[in-house]
């Protein structure tokens, strides 16, 4: 009895000097889309936000109150889109094209570089300029938003090729021919009555060959096809499409097919899907809209917003603010934006894709009214199977494996 109570001491003394087995610790949720969205660098291509900095209402700073087209970026709703900045915009509307006119119009497009300047150096904590395609990432893990620069519309610099170098040295990185017009450069994809010079004119084609000495990249987006195929065959760095949609889904003439769209890939080029409602589909105004657009182009006959006097271009502003509230225009959906995103994915692939919405351009549609919106994206590419990996190239990564090469090959010839 001794010995039998002595073994089961003897057991018990050695069960209870093993450990009990550490509880098993709860498997971490799974990272929502909106965390993966967040801890991505987030860039888009197309930002007309200068647009509004002259506006004695707008504060870049402040939560300003969302206007569908037009105030759809500022601090607040960046931070809540998470997006860490883009390409800010200098455009300038095509006019005539006489001395008089380009000498308007390079003060206008050097008075809005300035501005984008100017909000930088008043907000140093918040945002930075950005020149290479390195900056982008060192500027957003320092908390602060990134500023690229960029030209829609090479109509400011006139004849003069050397202004290229000078917007260049302001800080210029993406430059764009054309825009709505033909202008001195190239043919548009929206002007099928004026010059037509079979896509670039010989002065364009002296503008990318400047480009590509500078390194700045070359923005297809307004162009005809044949300006497009212009750009591929001379500039010894593919394209960007800076703000675009695809004609699979709408045919319309801002919209590139799906055999230009592989030729852009095929060639390095990044396609950038923009949000403007009248490219993503067909949007008919009501009568009465229509009547009062027509009213208003009868006023301002020949008058251009960008050069007009102060109190023209006010009187311009809010003729428009008064239809638009009036007679609001039909809206095109985040449904259909995904359609075209997805359709131009499924064509070339997450390698050639990203993102350029004309913001405060036109841009946004019902359900991505401003840039606040932005990880409804990453949800919707996530949910149909494109890797994190695919959604950061998207997001960032193509425009700025582009940009570096840009940056590379200043002044390289043509490889055949």
């Amino acid at each position: 009895m001794k010995i039998a109570l002595t073994s089961v001491l003897a057991l018990t003394l050695v069960a209870c000097s093993e450990k009990a087995p550490a509880p098993v610790e709860p498997a971490a949720p799974p990272e929502t889309a909106a965390e993966i969205h967040e801890r991505m660098l987030v860039l888009d291509s197309h930002l007309d936000t200068p647009a509004n900095l002259s506006n004695a209402d707008f504060d870049i700073i402040a939560d300003n109150p969302s206007v569908l087209g037009s105030v759809q970026v500022d601090l607040p709703k960046m931070e809540r889109g998470g997006l860490d900045g883009g390409f800010w915009v200098t455009f300038t509307p095509q006019g005539p094209m006489d001395p008089a006119s380009y000498e308007a119009a390079k003060q206008a497009a050097l008075t809005r570089n300035q501005e984008i300047h100017d909000m930088v150096a008043a907000h140093p904590d918040s945002f930075e300029l950005a020149y290479t395609s390195d900056d982008a990432a060192r500027i957003a893990a320092e908390g602060k938003r990134v500023v690229y620069m960029s030209i829609e519309n090479s109509y400011p610099l006139g004849t003069e090729i050397s202004m290229v170098e000078e917007f260049y040295n302001r800080g210029v990185r993406m430059i764009g021919p054309v825009h709505f017009r033909d202008n001195q450069f190239a043919d548009s994809a929206t002007d099928l009555g004026a010059n037509d010079y079979g896509g670039l004119s010989p002065l364009g084609e002296e503008l990318v060959k400047e480009a590509n000495r500078l390194g700045m990249m070359l923005d297809g987006s307004h162009a005809s096809d044949s300006t497009v195929d212009d750009l591929i065959a001379l500039s010894t760095t593919p394209l960007i499409l800076s703000h675009t949609g695809v004609k699979a889904v709408y045919d319309h003439p801002r919209n590139i097919d799906d055999a230009l769209l592989r030729k852009v890939a095929e060639d390095g080029g990044v396609i950038q899907i923009n949000a403007y409602g009248g490219y993503l589909e067909q949007l008919t105004p009501t009568p009465e809209r229509q009547a009062a657009l027509d009213e208003m182009q009868k006023e301002f006959e020949g008058i251009s917003p960008a050069t007009a006097d102060a109190e023209t271009r006010d009187r311009y502003i809010a003729r428009m603010e008064e239809i638009e509230n009036q007679f609001p225009a039909p809206r095109s959906t985040f449904e259909k934006f995904m359609e075209h995103m997805n359709h131009a994915l499924e064509v070339v692939g997450p390698d050639h894709i990203g993102m350029g919405a004309d913001w405060d351009g036109g841009g946004g549609v019902v359900g991505m009214e401003d840039v606040s919106f932005l990880a409804k994206v990453t949800e919707a590419l996530l949910a149909e199977g494109y890797s994190e990996e695919d959604v950061q190239k998207i997001w960032s990564g193509n425009m700025l494996r582009l940009m570096k090469q840009v940056e590379e090959a200043k002044a390289a010839p043509k490889a055949e």
